[in-house]
């Protein structure tokens, strides 16, 4: 049987005292592709026009981080920690090389693997995210707080079309049609995360936006090549950042999507897949 997004059975696996929750499908024998989650979110957070669109071509991997939905342990309190075990976890399927998407907080968690593991790192893609000591990112916190309002483990669907899509009406009309291919899979979702989850990503973000002097440096030592991607006005990681890293990556290259927020893959699904697709083929 060819799985998809909606079929791909949730798998497990045990590395660092952890039992990682992840799915994998799609096109097998080359690169897999491991997608990083954002803050709060599950394997079903993601949009099945773009898992099942990478999928078409090369072997898509979900997983929960520690401490996240059907993942055990706990989550850290930095994004280092959390980039040693997704590290982990890649290893413990054995894989060798692979491709990293990380989008938002897992654009941290990203940067985070490739510091560690350089080697294990082909191509990265860095969307939603900011780096270290970015601009504007000692307000992350704040703004999440603001955005997610009093319900952090259990916002409702009206939050993601205020943090991921443009206010403009075209915006709205893409999340509403993302909320709905997000809940297509219907058979073994991914449980909401617990209370615990939010205040420790949160710690990470305020951590990794303390400005210093030189906090860019270690951008310069990525030598993976780089898709840097963003929405024209992200109100959780300020739109600049995405320039920042796209100068100080030496061989990164960076699209930013017009009319769109937080979620731009997920507001141009089919877009993404093909800037993507081009870039991993390249």
């Amino acid at each position: 049987m060819i799985h998809t997004h909606q079929t791909a059975p949730t798998q497990f696996v045990e590395a660092n005292g952890i039992r990682f929750a992840y799915r994998r499908f799609g096109k097998t024998g080359g690169v897999p592709i491991v997608f990083n989650q954002h803050y709060i979110g599950t394997m079903d957070y993601w949009d099945p026009t773009v898992t099942d669109g990478l999928a078409r071509d090369r072997e898509v991997i979900l997983f929960n981080n520690a401490g996240v939905s059907s993942s055990s342990g706990e989550v850290p309190t930095t994004f280092e920690q959390m980039g040693a075990n997704a590290i982990a976890f890649i290893k413990a399927l054995g894989l060798k090389q692979v491709d990293l998407f990380g989008f938002s907080i897992g654009g941290m968690v990203v940067q985070e693997i490739t510091l560690q593991a350089p080697d294990l790192v082909r191509r990265l893609i860095v969307d939603g995210a900011g780096p270290r000591g970015g601009q504007g990112m000692e307000l992350i916190a704040q703004a999440t707080g603001r955005l997610f309002g009093a319900h952090p483990h259990d916002p409702p669907e009206s939050v993601w079309l205020a943090v991921k899509f443009s206010p403009s009406a075209a915006g709205q009309a893409a999340g509403r049609e993302f909320l709905k291919r997000t809940h297509r899979r219907q058979e073994g979702r991914d449980p909401e995360v617990n209370d615990k989850v939010s205040p420790a990503q949160v710690e990470a973000m305020d951590k990794w936006g303390v400005q210093r002097e030189g906090s860019y440096d270690y951008l310069k030592t990525i030598k993976q090549p780089t898709l840097v991607v963003n929405g024209s006005n992200d109100v959780i990681m300020p739109t600049i950042n995405s320039f920042i890293m796209e100068q100080n990556i030496p061989t990164a290259q960076l699209v930013i999507y017009p009319d769109s927020n937080h979620g731009s893959q997920f507001q141009y699904p089919e877009l993404f897949v093909r800037h993507t697709s081009l870039f991993l083929d390249a």
